[in-house]
C-alpha cells in the first residue's frame, strides 16, 4: 500500500483542531487561516480490483479538495504493512489491525493505474455543515491514538469505514434506494474471484457456513463496487423534509493501464479431476497386482490432513466471523494426519483398517445429505472427497478378499 503523505494536507489535518465562527459557511482553523466550505470538495473512490488475492475486491476511500489552497487528500482506510510482526498469524487468527492514512492525490491513483485498475469518482451531495462534521471526523480518527483499528473483511473494513463516516455527517437516516438480488458473503465472494480459481478456492476453503446465510443491502456493502451502486442510489431528507441524493453518478477518473496476462496455471477443477482419475487408476492397479500402493494414500491423506488443520484452527481459534461452524471438517480433518501411521501401517501388513471403513462411512454420509448441509463447497475440492472416498472403498474391498489377509 502507498505510504506517501501530502505534507501540506498533512499541516492541513493538524490544523484542523478547529473553533467555529459565527459564519456556518468558513471555519478559522487553529494556525488563524480560514476554511471556506463552500470551497472544500468530498467524493468517494472507488478503484477497481486488481490480481492480488487482498486486492480482488477493489478498494474505497474518501477524497477531499479544496479550491482554495489547491490541497487535494485521500483518507484510506485501507493501510496496512506485510512488515507488521506476525502478520500472517494476526491475520490468520482474526487480529489483523488496518490504519487510517492520509495520502496525496497525485501519490494514490499511480499505484492503482499501473496494476491496471479504474478508479471511479462520486461527488457527494453535502451542505456546508455536513462537509465540516465529515473533515472533522476524518481528521479525529487520523488522530494516532484513533488510526488503529481492527479490520473484519465483512464487517469493518476500508468500504465500511468510509461509508459509516458520511453516514455519521450527512446527520439523517440514509436510504438506499436499490433492490438486492438474494445473495450471500460467499456469492460475492465468488463474484470478484472470478478468474483467480486458486484464490477463490483457498477463500471458499476457509469460510464456513455462516458465509452461506442470505445477507441485506447492508451487509453487502463490505464489497466496494457493491457501496459504489447503492451510493448512486441513495438519497437523505433534510431538515425541509426535502429528499436529497447524496451522491453523483459514477465518473471514471482514472483509466487503467494494460498489464501483462497472467502465466497460465492449472485450475483446480483440473488437478483435483486429475487426482481422481489417477486415484481410480491405482484403485485398479491394485486389484490387479494384489498389493496396495500405500505411498499414494500418505500423498493424498496427507494434504487433505493439512488442510483439515487450517481449517480446524479457524474454527477453533481464529475470530474471523464467517469460519465456523466449517463442514469441511467432514473429509478434511486432522485425523488424517494424527492417525497417518496406524492406517498405513495396516496397509503395508495388508490387514484391514477400520479407519479405512470409518473415512468411507462418514464421506459417503456427506455426499448423501450434501444438499441439505449449509453451506455450499467448492466443486473443485468435491473431487479431493471423492478421491478420498475412493481410497477408503477400494481397500475396505479388498481387505475381504481372500487374496489379502484378514485381521
Amino acid at each position: 500500500m502507498n505510504r506517501k503523505s501530502a505534507s501540506p494536507l498533512l499541516a492541513v489535518a493538524i490544523a484542523l483542531l478547529v473553533t467555529m465562527t459565527a459564519r456556518a459557511s468558513s471555519v478559522v482553523l487553529a494556525t488563524g487561516d480560514t476554511l471556506r466550505l463552500d470551497k472544500v470538495r468530498f467524493s468517494l473512490l472507488t478503484c477497481a480490483p486488481g490480481d492480488e488475492i487482498y486486492e480482488l475486491f477493489g478498494h474505497t476511500a474518501i477524497r477531499y479538495e479544496n479550491a482554495d489552497n489547491g490541497a487535494d487528500i485521500v483518507f484510506n482506510y485501507g493501510m496496512f504493512s506485510f512488515d507488521t510482526p506476525h502478520f500472517v498469524w494476526r491475520f490468520v487468527k482474526g487480529e489483523t489491525d488496518y490504519q487510517l492514512g492520509i495520502t496525496g492525490f497525485e501519490w494514490f491513483w499511480p499505484e492503482y493505474h499501473h496494476r491496471g485498475s479504474q478508479i471511479y469518482e462520486q461527488e457527494l451531495n453535502l451542505t456546508d455543515g455536513q462537509k465540516l462534521s465529515l473533515l472533522l471526523a476524518l481528521v479525529e480518527n487520523y488522530a494516532p491514538e484513533n488510526r488503529v483499528y481492527r479490520y473484519n473483511f465483512f464487517y469493518d473494513n476500508c468500504t465500511t469505514r468510509a461509508r459509516d463516516r458520511i453516514e455519521e455527517a450527512v446527520g439523517a437516516v440514509v436510504d438506499y434506494d436499490k433492490s438486492l438480488t438474494a445473495t450471500s458473503f460467499r456469492t460475492i465472494v465468488r463474484q470478484f474471484a472470478q478468474g483467480h480459481e486458486w484464490s477463490q478456492l483457498g477463500m471458499d476453503i476457509c469460510i464456513g457456513s455462516p458465509a452461506d446465510a442470505p445477507i441485506g443491502v447492508r451487509e453487502a456493502m463490505f464489497a466496494p463496487f457493491y457501496y459504489k451502486d447503492f451510493l448512486d442510489n441513495a438519497y437523505y431528507t433534510d431538515s425541509t423534509g426535502v429528499r436529497v441524493k447524496l451522491a453523483g453518478t459514477p465518473r471514471a477518473i482514472v483509466s487503467a493501464a494494460e498489464v501483462a496476462p497472467q502465466p497460465w496455471v492449472p485450475s483446480p477443477m483440473m488437478v483435483f479431476v486429475t487426482l481422481f482419475v489417477l486415484a481410480a487408476a491405482v484403485c485398479i492397479i491394485e486389484w490387479r497386482i494384489g498389493k496396495t500402493l500405500w505411498g499414494v494414500d500418505i500423498i493424498l491423506f496427507g494434504a487433505a490432513g493439512v488442510c483439515g488443520l487450517v481449517v480446524a484452527f479457524l474454527v477453533l481459534f481464529s475470530t474471523h466471523p464467517a469460519t465456523s461452524p466449517n463442514y469441511m471438517l467432514l473429509f478434511t480433518h486432522p485425523a488424517h494426519l494424527l492417525l497417518m501411521p496406524f492406517f498405513i501401517y495396516k496397509e503395508v501388513k495388508r490387514r484391514k483398517s477400520y479407519y479405512h471403513m470409518a473415512n468411507a462411512a462418514v464421506i459417503a454420509l456427506f455426499f448423501a445429505f450434501i444438499f441439505v448441509i449449509p453451506q455450499e463447497f467448492n466443486s473443485a475440492i468435491l473431487f479431493l472427497a471423492l478421491s478420498l472416498l475412493l481410497r477408503s472403498v477400494c481397500y475396505t474391498l479388498r481387505t475381504n478378499c481372500k487374496k489379502l489377509t484378514a485381521a
